[in-house]
């Protein structure tokens, strides 16, 4: 089910739902903890989060590269090597051949360093991986798996590299025993400290889950018996489609869980979680759409970057074979969103020389599409719909606004009034203004405008003190509207 690029990914789909037994979990997490106690902390992490200007590394050998370069007159490629080909991703390696895993990894690492990027290497070699599903596989024993880190680890190099440590391996622990869970922690947290030894600008992050799945504190138990207080976080959401706000606001609740300790941070997969989920289907959903593009520009201390990890457009398990790049699939996902500020030149991307985005990239349209600054068009029927996710003195909301009327809209503003202190400090996909209580947010003119029956969506970022009251009264372009 793999593909045949040594360091090309079976796409390991995290389940949403599945719990390991509690009685299973607290075993396993006590014997983890006396062979965390005995390694006396080693490999400890790197401080700190990542700059926000980080460039992230595209690999030019890409599946989706190869194959827009391999399109050019396919009427999907233009809007697939804009949306998906431009934008940095992450490298998997998913293939047991210890041979040549640190060669592999080097031809990589080196290419990022010679072009001052950070790659992002996904390690997925656990044994048991995917608990037998459809990217089943991964090294035929733990002393196996050991010994490969260790070749992983050496192809690494000096500078500084993201890796994400075995998806799925933390939160989907069915298939094993009290003492098999026990024994693969043990494993993992002896992985972090020969990534740090081997690298110590190497941030190492962790299998987090996801919103959906295991709670924040029985996430966070499970992650602490891995070693996480070694390393530099977590990710989530890796083959998922829970939203961006969903997924921040459950990072945060398990940092909480684990006592916010000052080093660990996490990392969000939102290579397809523009729109959300489609209902329970986890396996290759139609309609979905990518999310934020990959930045370290999260506007969020908690939270270091904003990344591809699951590689868009590359099924499954479901529409093919597990890590099979299927062009409908990214067609899908990039058809329906917006363009990054900075797309390529020509259809055909340049990854080694394409600089990329180091802003949120949807603060700003793109510049062939019209200007911020065009008046909406007409006066609205309209709903709106505002949904929060909040912590302690944060929270995300992503409001959706639909044209419920007969007439096309050639532009919108929603507009509401904060009934409590909320201060908004960021926004994606509208341009958000702030005069005391009242808000009013813009379209970015590629997505202003809606047919009738159609809708779109924004987000923001925000803090309060005493007060997150939501508001409960919304206008369009002057117009009141319903509230969904």
């Amino acid at each position: 089910m793999h593909t045949p690029d040594p360091h090309r990914p079976a796409a390991g789909a995290a389940r949403p739902g599945r719990r390991a037994t509690a009685l299973a979990v607290s075993a396993a997490l006590a014997a983890v903890a006396l062979v965390v106690a005995a390694q006396g902390g080693a490999g400890a992490a790197v401080q700190g989060s990542l700059p926000a200007d980080t460039p992230f590394y595209q690999d030019p050998a890409s599946q989706v590269a190869k194959w827009v370069a391999a399109n050019p007159g396919d009427s999907r490629t233009p809007v697939i090597s804009k949306r998906i080909a431009s934008q940095p991703q992450a490298v998997w390696f998913a293939n047991y051949r210890p041979d040549s895993v640190t060669s592999d990894v080097r031809t990589i690492t080196s290419a990022a360093a010679q072009s001052g990027r950070v790659p992002v290497v996904v390690a997925y070699m656990i044994p048991n991986r995917d608990c037998g599903g459809a990217s089943a596989g991964g090294a035929p024993d733990l002393a196996s798996y050991d010994a490969w880190v260790g070749k992983f680890a050496a192809g690494l190099g000096s500078s500084r590299t993201v890796v994400v440590l075995e998806p799925d391996s933390i939160a989907l622990t069915t298939c094993l025993s009290a003492q098999q869970q026990s024994d693969r922690f043990a494993s993992l947290s002896r992985a972090v400290g020969t990534i740090h030894a081997a690298n110590p600008n190497a941030k190492v992050y962790l299998d987090g889950g996801h919103s959906a799945w295991n709670s924040a504190t029985e996430q966070a138990n499970r992650l602490r018996g891995a070693g996480v207080l070694n390393a530099d976080g977590f990710f989530t959401n890796v083959s998922n489609f829970n939203t961006t706000a969903n997924e921040t606001s459950f990072a945060h609740n398990v940092l909480n869980a684990l006592g916010n300790p000052g080093n660990l941070h996490a990392v969000v997969d939102t290579s397809r979680n523009g729109n959300g989920p489609a209902g329970s289907t986890w396996c290759d959903p139609s309609g979905r759409k990518i999310g934020n593009y990959p930045t370290a520009a999260t506007g969020d201390s908690a939270i270091d970057a904003y990344l591809w990890i699951k590689l868009p457009g590359e099924a499954d398990g479901c529409a093919a074979a597990a890590g099979t790049f299927v062009p409908d699939i990214a067609y899908q996902l990039a058809v329906n969103a917006a363009d990054p500020t900075a797309p390529p030149s020509t259809p055909t991307p340049t990854p080694t020389t394409q600089p990329p985005t180091s802003q949120p990239p949807t603060s700003q349209p793109p510049t062939s599409q019209p200007p911020t600054s065009q008046p909406p068009g007409g006066n609205a029927a309209c709903s709106v719909a505002y949904r929060a996710n909040s912590w302690a003195g944060g929270f995300t909301a992503d409001v959706t606004v639909k044209n419920t009327g007969g007439a096309a809209l050639a532009g919108w503003t929603v507009g509401w009034t904060y009934p409590g202190d909320q201060k908004i400090t960021s926004a994606w996909n509208a341009k958000v203004v702030q005069s005391g209580a009242a808000v009013t947010a813009s379209d970015l003119g590629y997505n202003g405008a809606l047919a009738p029956g159609a809708a779109t969506n924004f987000g923001l970022q925000a803090t309060y003190g005493s007060n997150n009251t939501a508001p409960t009264a919304f206008t369009v372009n002057g117009s009141a509207c319903t509230t969904a």
